[in-house]
């Protein structure tokens, strides 16, 4: 019952939606349905929030045991980069569910990964094309059983700032990262990324420039004075560069040619994440080196076409 958030109760909502639709179904009706309202079960209306409308689809498409669910949007589908900056980029035939969410969260135009997850669930296919362009097939999205590709995308999130919280006494301490995150929460503060290094000595998030402000006052205030951290450090003007492939999992080299093309870009990598998935990797460089690495990256894998 989250205005603006609401969570939907899936079980409940498959036997309802089942109830209302199942007869018109079977007649062979076509059925218009509003998505991203929502009632509580106590009758009051509520809204799904961002990706809303995506994730009503998804949801009567599990609910119905639909063959595929259609997202009819304003581009062609996913794109192997932003044709803005790399304009070799081209439309991707077909992506798993896992590098959907991972592009949807790198900021790709592509649907809020929650409105995936009730088709990822049920195993049905979800299909991006363009209300503009009919005629294109756009971008399947399925469970990824086929063929697996090594790199799929790069993508670049700009308009981001990188905090680094450091000390000596952050080592061997336990709690020094829920104090951090903590303090973000409190101010509502989402994090992008994630990095800290073996020793305990460093924590490095990267936030959306616009939340900076509250951000550093919450971890000086909650951190600096209580002595649990020496240093909060900012740099400004970052951006997150990500390479999303379902198939780097167990692939050695990945990791060399990733960096090997921002070095040969001359860029200095400023932090460094990927998941235990080994879906993506992401990395921190300044925001004015940010497109030459992404056009490096989209040549080194050659992602416009062939064999990467």
């Amino acid at each position: 019952d989250a205005f603006g958030e609401a969570e939907p109760l899936l079980e409940l909502t498959r036997y309802q939606v089942r109830e209302a639709l199942d007869p018109s179904l079977g007649r062979g009706d076509l059925m218009v349905v509003t998505g991203f309202l929502a009632a509580t079960q106590h009758g009051v209306m509520t809204t799904l929030g961002r990706g809303g409308s995506d994730y009503t689809a998804t949801i009567l498409g599990a609910a119905l045991s639909a063959d595929e669910v259609w997202i009819w949007t304003d581009v062609d589908g996913l794109m192997s980069a932003d044709p803005r900056v790399v304009p070799e980029a081209r439309l991707l035939e077909t992506i798993t569910f896992g590098e959907a969410i991972e592009m949807g969260q790198l900021g790709a135009k592509s649907m809020h990964p929650r409105a995936l997850e009730p088709a990822a669930q049920d195993g049905i296919p979800v299909r991006m094309r363009n209300t503009f362009n009919p005629d294109c097939q756009g971008t399947r999205i399925e469970d990824g059983t086929g063929e697996l590709v090594t790199v799929r995308a790069v993508l670049g999130m700009g308009s981001s700032v990188l905090i680094t919280v450091s000390g000596a006494a952050m080592v061997g301490r336990p709690g020094t990262a829920a104090h951090l995150f903590e303090a973000l929460a409190r101010q509502r503060v989402n994090v992008q990324m994630i990095s800290q290094s073996v020793s305990e000595a460093s924590i490095s998030v990267v936030v959306a420039r616009n939340h900076l402000d509250r951000a550093q006052a919450a971890l000086e205030a909650q951190l600096l004075r209580s002595g649990v951290a020496r240093d909060v450090a900012v740099e400004e003007d970052v951006m997150v560069v990500a390479v999303v492939g379902s198939g780097m999992a167990g692939m050695p080299g990945v990791a060399a040619r990733v960096f090997g093309a921002a070095a040969r870009e001359g860029v200095n990598v400023m932090a460094i994440a990927q998941g235990s998935s080994e879906l993506s990797i992401c990395f921190v460089v300044a925001g004015g080196s940010g497109l030459a690495v992404l056009q490096a990256l989209h040549d080194e894998f050659a992602l416009s076409g062939g064999d990467g």
